[in-house]
C-alpha cells in the first residue's frame, strides 16, 4: 500500500491483513504502557480542514502509540487562513520532508488531488473528503462487525445482510462502507427517504428499500447515520419528529430487530433523532466498539503504509 484514499481501493487480502493486525493492535489499548517502538522516526501529519473528535483522536492516539512523531495542523491554525492553497500548504509541509498526510477536507476528490502533489515516497491517508469517502471509517466500522460476528455465530460475511439508515446523500460513510461491505461479501441494503438517496444509487449494485419497518427482521447489522443539518441546504424533509417515525431506531423498532443483530452508529449521533438512547446503550450497540476500533485500526494502516516490509 502507498496510500489510503478509497475504500474500493482494497482487495479482500488487504482487508484482512488490516483487520488481522488490528486485532494485535488492539490489544496495546489494555496495556499499561502503550508506547511500541514501530514507527519510531517517521513523522505524520494531521492536516484537518474540518472538526472532528473521533477521527482525529484516534489518529493522533495512533500515531503517538507507534512512536511517530504526530504533527496537528488546521485550517484555521495554518496559512490557509490567509488564502494559501490546498496545494501549496501541502507542497510546504511535503518540502519539510514528512513521510505522510491524514488528510480531512471538506471538497470531495480534495485527498485524491493532494496524493498527486506529494513526493513518491509519501503516504496519504484519506480521513474524510466531502460527502465522498472514509475509508478508515469502514474498516473500522468492519472489525467492530467482524468481533460481533465471531461472538455470536461465524466469522462468513456472505451470509450477513448490513442495512444502513439515514440520511445517506450527505454521507461518506455510506460511500465506503457499500465498497468494503461489498468487497468482504455482504449483501447491502439502503435505507432512507427518497430526498436523502444519493444521486445515481441505482448503479451501486445494492438493495434500496424505503420502508425501515420492513428491514428489520432480515438486518444482521443496523447502521444508523445522523442528519447532517450542516450539509442541508434546504428542506429534505418535514421536520425531525416525522424522521425518527420514519426512520428512527426507536424503542419500538429496537424490539423488531432480529435476535443478535448488533446496531451501528460512526457518531456523532443525535440521540432522539436517528436513534434512540435504548438503541445506542441497548447490550448489542457497537457504537462504543467502533470507537476503540478506530485506534487499532488506524495503527494497523499506519503500520501498512509506513512500517510494513519494503517501507522501514
Amino acid at each position: 500500500m502507498k496510500h489510503l484514499l478509497a475504500a474500493a481501493d482494497l482487495s479482500p487480502a488487504e482487508i484482512a491483513s488490516i483487520l488481522d493486525l488490528a486485532e494485535e493492535m488492539h490489544a496495546v489499548q489494555s496495556r499499561q504502557v502503550k508506547k511500541l517502538p514501530t514507527l519510531r522516526g517517521r513523522t505524520v501529519v494531521n492536516l484537518f480542514f474540518e472538526d472532528s473528535t473521533r477521527t482525529r483522536g484516534s489518529f493522533e492516539l495512533a500515531e503517538k502509540w507507534m512512536s511517530a512523531d504526530a504533527v496537528n495542523m488546521s485550517g484555521k491554525g495554518s496559512s490557509v487562513s490567509k488564502g494559501e492553497s490546498l496545494r501549496d500548504t501541502v507542497l510546504t509541509l511535503d518540502a519539510m520532508g514528512v513521510d505522510a498526510f491524514v488528510i480531512r477536507h471538506s471538497g470531495s476528490g480534495a485527498v485524491h488531488q493532494a496524493a498527486g502533489w506529494v513526493r513518491p515516497n509519501v503516504s496519504v491517508v484519506n480521513a474524510g473528503d466531502g460527502a465522498h469517502e472514509h475509508p478508515t471509517q469502514a474498516l473500522l466500522d468492519a472489525f467492530a462487525m467482524r468481533r460481533h460476528f465471531r461472538r455470536h455465530s461465524t466469522e462468513s460475511w456472505e451470509d450477513k445482510t448490513i442495512a444502513i439508515v439515514g440520511d445517506l446523500t450527505h454521507s461518506r460513510v455510506v460511500r465506503s462502507n457499500v465498497s468494503l461491505l461489498q468487497t468482504l461479501g455482504a449483501q447491502v441494503i439502503l435505507v432512507a427517504p427518497p430526498t436523502l438517496m444519493p444521486a445515481g444509487v441505482s448503479t451501486w449494485g445494492v438493495e434500496i428499500a424505503p420502508d425501515f419497518d420492513a428491514v428489520l427482521p432480515r438486518a444482521d447489522v443496523v447502521m444508523m447515520l445522523r442528519v447532517q443539518r450542516e450539509r442541508m441546504a434546504g428542506g429534505f424533509f418535514p421536520s425531525a419528529r416525522e424522521y425518527t417515525v420514519g426512520y428512527g431506531l426507536t424503542r419500538d423498532r429496537l424490539e423488531r430487530l432480529k435476535p443478535g443483530a448488533a446496531i451501528c452508529h460512526p457518531g456523532p449521533m443525535n440521540r432522539g433523532v436517528e436513534i434512540s438512547s435504548d438503541a445506542a446503550d441497548s447490550v448489542n450497540s457497537l457504537v462504543l466498539d467502533q470507537v476503540s476500533a478506530g485506534v487499532a485500526v488506524r495503527m494497523s494502516v499506519l503500520y501498512h503504509l509506513l512500517g510494513g516490509e519494503g517501507q522501514a
